[in-house]
C-alpha cells in the first residue's frame, strides 16, 4: 500500500483602516491601499457594486467614487457602479448571485483585479461570496455602511447566501484585500439600525472583555442618543476584539465545532428566518444574548444579579430581549427549539454552544437542557415582554 502526504499552511494579511469621508479627495487612504498594489505594466480593474439604500443615503456616491479614482495610476473603473438591493433580501436570491458573477465575467475582473463591496453586512456577504467563487477567488475590499457590519461581520473571514431558508448555508472562508470602515456613513443611517449593531458589540464584551462590557454600560445613553465619536470607538474596540479572536483562535476558517463568537445566534438565525428577516440580525441577536444570559444563570454559572444586568444593558440600548416565537405553543416546543439542531448541522459535528461562566468569560456546553431553556424564556415574558 502506498500513500503521499502533503501538507502545507497559507498566510494571510490584511487591514482595516479607520476613517472619514472615505473618497474625499483629501483622505488618501483608499488611494494609498491602491498604490500599495500596483504592479509596473498591468492596469487593474475595480468593479463596484453599491447597496442601493446606501446609494439613496448618498446620492453623490457613484460620482465621487469616479471622481476619486482619476488621480489614481494604475487601476480604473470596470463600468458602471453596480446598484443591488440591501438587506437579507439580497442573501435570498440567487438570481443576482449569478448576475453579479456574469458582470465578474463581462467586465473582465481577473484574479489581479478587485470587486468592491460598499454595504451593509448582507451585501457584504452576498459580494464576498460572488468573489470567492469567481476564477477560484477574485479580490475583494469591504467598505461596510453599518454599525453591525463595520464592528463584526464586514471585518471578519466569512461569505455566504442564504439556500432553501437556511441562513448562510452556502458560504466561503475568504478573507477580504482590506477593509475600510468610514464613519460617515453611520450619520445616514435610521435610529433602529444604528441601535441593532451594538448587540455585536455587547456580544463580545461578555465573552471576552469585561471592561469593555462594562464601558457599554456607561456610554449607553450616548449611544443611543446618536453620539458619532462614541460609536467610533465602539465599532474600534469591538473590531479590535473580532479580529484578534480570528487570528488567535487557531481556527480561523471553523473546521472545528467552536465559535465563541456566535454566542447568543443559534436562536437568533431561527428567529430572522421565522419573522421572515423582519427582525434584524442584531435585534435577534438581542434576543438571543437576553435567552442564553439567564440560561446561564438557571444553570449557576453566573449570578441572576449579572443576568440582569445583561438583559437591563440590552433594554437601555433600546433592543428587544423577547419574542412570541420563543414560547412554547399547546405544549409543543417552539419552533425556535429547531435552530439547536440546524445550528448543530452549520456547525459540523456535536452541538456547541456558548454561555457565560462570567462577564467577559465565555464557556461551551455540548447539551441544552430544554425545561431549563424554556423557564429562561418564561422569564423573559414575565420581566421583560412588555418593554
Amino acid at each position: 500500500m502506498q500513500s503521499i502526504q502533503q501538507t502545507f499552511s497559507v498566510d494571510y494579511s490584511y487591514k482595516v483602516f479607520f476613517t472619514r469621508y472615505l473618497f474625499n479627495p483629501s483622505n488618501p487612504e483608499f488611494r494609498n491601499y491602491l498604490a500599495s498594489q500596483v504592479t509596473q505594466g498591468l492596469t487593474k480593474k475595480l468593479l463596484f457594486i453599491l447597496d442601493d439604500g446606501v446609494a439613496r443615503a448618498h446620492p453623490a456616491l457613484a460620482t465621487e467614487i469616479a471622481a476619486y479614482l482619476q488621480q489614481i495610476e494604475g487601476f480604473k473603473i470596470a463600468g458602471d457602479v453596480i446598484l443591488v438591493p440591501g438587506g437579507e433580501a439580497c442573501k435570498n436570491d440567487q438570481e443576482l448571485f449569478y448576475r453579479l458573477i456574469d458582470q465578474v465575467d463581462a467586465q473582465g475582473i481577473d484574479r489581479h483585479s478587485f470587486v468592491v463591496a460598499i454595504g451593509g453586512g448582507a451585501v457584504l456577504d452576498l459580494v464576498g461570496m460572488v468573489a470567492a467563487v469567481s476564477h477560484r477567488g477574485v479580490r475583494h475590499i469591504r467598505i461596510p455602511t453599518t454599525v453591525l457590519s463595520q464592528n463584526d461581520s464586514g471585518v471578519g473571514v466569512k461569505n455566504g447566501i442564504n439556500y432553501r431558508g437556511k441562513k448562510n448555508f452556502l458560504g466561503t472562508f475568504a478573507p477580504p484585500a482590506a477593509v475600510f470602515n468610514d464613519a460617515q456613513f453611520l450619520t445616514t443611517l435610521s435610529g433602529q439600525d444604528w441601535r441593532s449593531g451594538i448587540s455585536e458589540a455587547v456580544k463580545v464584551a461578555l465573552i471576552k472583555d469585561a471592561a469593555f462590557f462594562e464601558w457599554l454600560e456607561t456610554n449607553a445613553a450616548a449611544l443611543v442618543n446618536n453620539d458619532l465619536p462614541v460609536m467610533q470607538e465602539l465599532v474600534y474596540r469591538c473590531a479590535a476584539l473580532h479580529m484578534a479572536h480570528i487570528g488567535g483562535s487557531g481556527d480561523p476558517f471553523e473546521s472545528g465545532s467552536s465559535r465563541p463568537l456566535d454566542f447568543g445566534h443559534w436562536s437568533a438565525h431561527k428567529l430572522e428566518q421565522l419573522t421572515d428577516f423582519v427582525l434584524r440580525h442584531g435585534e435577534a441577536v438581542a434576543i438571543g444574548i437576553a435567552v442564553d444570559s439567564v440560561y446561564s444563570s438557571l444553570l449557576g454559572w453566573i449570578d441572576a444579579a449579572d443576568a440582569e444586568r445583561i438583559v437591563r444593558l440590552l433594554v437601555n440600548l433600546q433592543l428587544p430581549v423577547y419574542h412570541s416565537l420563543l414560547e412554547m405553543q399547546n405544549g409543543v416546543s417552539s419552533p425556535v427549539i429547531k435552530g439547536l439542531q440546524e445550528f448543530r448541522e452549520h456547525l459540523g459535528g456535536r452541538l456547541t454552544i456558548c454561555l457565560l461562566k462570567a462577564i467577559g468569560q465565555g464557556a461551551e456546553v455540548h447539551v441544552i437542557d430544554e425545561v431549563l431553556l424554556n423557564k429562561a424564556i418564561a422569564h423573559l415574558k414575565v420581566n421583560h415582554a412588555s418593554i
